[in-house]
């Protein structure tokens, strides 16, 4: 069938009408043969086999049956009829029951004619029966498809209710077939078919709908979730070639002073590895003429910040300025505080703007930032207003990507004629899988070790039945002069319980840790900002030893001495929330801790999440189960990602069969960046008809 074809709206299929194709669209999004044919089956009834009637077992099994109907009758019973069929076949007999339909089934049912029944039989009565059997003459079932293993639709209420059933949908895909005699236009190159040794198109999507047994059906779906996933990378990674290709980016040929000094004698500690070979990647892409655009990951306390500071003073060597932006003030302010330290003694200007700079300060800012006299500028969104004009940005680092919108950061790139170069930072582990699907067009860089001396912190699950014993351990610490966190959830939907776990929490530390010998801060959704910063504030200082809190604290607050985690109803937390606030401690050389406290109710999914963060630390392993718990359309927040459109590939479960695809999708652009040799014409065609059509899902990334 041409890809024409296949665009036909499905109410001219034989068996559809408009009635049907309005419920189809409405309730499945069917509206073209196209559609209709990508609607694959959930799951597969095997009628691969015949059972004799004395090999029935009492099993919760689907069987089918050849014999006849020597007898009908009726049988009345306490509400209603039962319409009772006596079925047999040359080993022994049963029962057909049917409850409803009954008039129209007893004159349509022939006596001593061989049917085939399919159904789920019940032990009744010393005797077999199955009740509402789905029935077929046997002449007409051999004289059918050979449907071997029957496919499952998905479904909706609407469509059971107005009869469009998976019988229904199973002869709308058998019709499809036979306008089509089962030919559908080939949508991947020879090379790849040969080299994977994969089924045709039309062959993958007749065993995906009527298989013949379940060798077939695997090769069907092996091929169809290559092809599904090979053209989502064929997008992402033409887009990242283009982008390299256009997008021309400024050279920063030089390795100078500023960056040699700094790494010489300025470096407050030896950079790990990983560190080393991250800044290499960016330096090699700073390099090439083109744009840079990378993602950089790297968990809570790897030293992404140093990172980000030795790249900003290589466009300082070659004459630009770089901007750091953060999500919060907390954040920013902790970056301005540690980047200015660092830079102490060097030469070079660095400045802060927030919502909270007053407008007398900002007046210098701007004007240094025009003359090109100020070199670094760090801040919030308040470093994307049009006032903000810079000489020559020539990078722009972005922390927490995840928090800004798209419509945000492209105002970042267009403070200039050339759009900066790009460094995205995040301390949110994306598992692999989803890196490769979602920031498909970035490159990646990954700081995968913490700075030596650090400490893994201990992490343990306790109930609330020990609380006295966790006490007992919070005032040793104490004494220790080592400082605490006890974090309680919070749930928008339920404010006014979250204030008052908070509060009858806090009573009860108080009562515990009486004033003069112990002092506590607390902090919470209610309080002003200016509040919230006091109370901050002090416990950054040291003067309290305990802070009470919601989950404001999770980005960006560095207490070195605080060497203990609480976190109160760990269960209420989603993993990667669990180890966002873990990474709040052990920022110091000190042994650090992390207690998760729980009732004794626990659903699986939250024991696997707590088993989870004691047995590890590592964020991507805690990102994949996430994953597994979670799904790819919450992890990334569904709106952010195409991702559940897929047809027919998980993310998840095809895992490898999406690296052959990023594979292939390399190789083949590689060798032929346009399409245009006569082997890649069929995946030129293809694309473009996917991306007219909008079949193929542009993330935002």
């Amino acid at each position: 069938m041409n890809t024409n074809m296949l665009q036909t709206p499905i109410t001219y299929l034989k068996g559809v009408g408009p009635n049907r194709a309005e419920t189809l669209q409405s309730e499945l999004g069917i509206a073209t043969y196209q559609d209709l044919i990508n609607l694959f089956p959930n799951r597969y009834i095997d009628r691969t086999q015949y059972y004799k009637i004395t090999h029935l077992q009492r099993s919760n099994a689907d069987v089918q049956v050849i014999g006849k109907i020597i007898h009908i009758k009726t049988v009345e019973q306490k509400r209603g009829k039962r319409l009772v069929a006596t079925f047999i076949d040359e080993t022994g007999d049963m029962e057909l029951v049917w409850f409803r339909g009954q008039k129209w089934i007893r004159e349509n049912l022939k006596l001593n004619t061989p049917y085939v029944v399919f159904g789920r039989c019940n032990w009744y009565n010393g005797k077999f029966s199955m009740p509402h059997p789905d029935m077929e003459l046997l002449a007409d079932h051999e004289k059918g498809l050979k449907i071997a293993m029957q496919p499952v639709y998905p479904s909706t209420e609407k469509l059971s209710n107005k009869g469009i059933t998976n019988r229904v949908i199973n002869k709308m895909m058998q019709q499809l077939f036979l306008e089509s005699n089962g030919q559908f236009s080939e949508t991947l190159s020879d090379k790849i078919l040969f080299e994977l040794q994969l089924l045709s198109k039309s062959e993958s999507l007749f065993n995906i709908h009527f298989p013949k047994n379940q060798e077939l059906l695997a090769k069907a779906q092996f091929r169809l979730k290559f092809e599904e996933l090979f053209y989502i990378q064929l997008q992402l990674i033409s887009k990242k070639l283009l982008r390299k290709q256009k997008i021309k980016g400024f050279n920063f040929n030089q390795v100078g002073e500023l960056f040699n000094t700094f790494y010489r004698d300025h470096l407050p500690f030896e950079l790990t590895n990983a560190q080393k070979r991250v800044i290499k990647e960016i330096r090699a892409d700073l390099g090439s003429n083109a744009q840079m655009n990378r993602l950089l990951q790297g968990d809570v306390g790897s030293g992404k910040t140093i990172v980000a500071l030795m790249i900003m003073l290589l466009a300082i060597d070659n004459g630009f300025q770089a901007c750091l932006m953060a999500p919060t003030e907390i954040l920013a302010q902790q970056h301005y505080n540690g980047i200015k330290e660092l830079l102490e003694s060097t030469g070079v200007t660095c400045e802060l703007l927030t919502g909270s700079v007053k407008k007398s300060a900002r007046t210098p800012i701007h004007e240094q930032l025009e003359n090109g006299e100020l070199h670094i500028l760090i801040g919030t969104h308040a470093v994307l207003e049009d006032k903000v004009q810079f000489k020559n940005l020539g990078l722009a680092i972005v922390d927490e990507q995840h928090r800004f919108g798209v419509a945000q950061r492209s105002k970042l790139w267009h403070k200039n004629e050339v759009p900066p170069h790009i460094l995205v930072m995040t301390a949110t582990p994306i598992p692999r899988t989803l890196a490769m699907s979602l920031y498909g067009d970035l490159d990646i860089s990954v700081i995968d070790e913490l700075p030596p001396g650090r400490k893994p912190i201990k992490t343990v699950h306790r109930y609330d039945s020990n609380r006295l014993k966790v006490f007992r351990f919070i005032k040793d610490e104490i004494k220790k002069e080592r400082q605490i966190y006890v974090v309680y959830p919070l749930i928008q939907e339920s404010e006014a319980l979250d204030y008052k776990d908070l509060m009858d929490g806090y009573e009860s530390i108080v009562r515990d840790f009486p004033l003069p010998d112990y002092q506590i801060s607390i902090v919470h959704g209610k309080m002003k900002p200016a509040d919230k910063d006091y109370e901050m504030e002090r416990f950054v200082k040291g003067e309290t030893n305990i802070m009470i809190a919601t989950t404001v604290i999770e980005v960006g607050v560095n207490v070195p001495n605080a060497s203990v985690m609480i976190i109160e109803s760990a269960e209420r937390f989603g993993l990667s929330q669990l180890h966002q606030l873990r990474g709040r401690v052990g920022r110091g050389a000190d042994q650090s801790y992390c207690i998760l406290m729980t009732s004794h109710k626990l659903s699986s999914e939250a024991k696997t999440r707590l088993e989870t963060m004691v047995r590890t630390n590592d964020g991507f392993e805690i990102a994949e189960v996430d994953l597994k718990l979670r799904g790819p359309g919450d992890l990334m927040g569904t709106q952010q990602s195409g991702i559940l459109n897929l047809k027919i590939a998980d993310i998840v479960k095809d895992n490898d069969i999406l690296k052959t695809a990023r594979h292939y999708a390399i190789q083949t652009l590689k060798n032929d960046p346009n399409l245009e040799q006569p082997n890649n014409l069929i995946v030129r065609h293809t694309y473009n008809q996917l991306v007219k059509h909008k079949n193929i899902w542009t993330y935002i990334s």
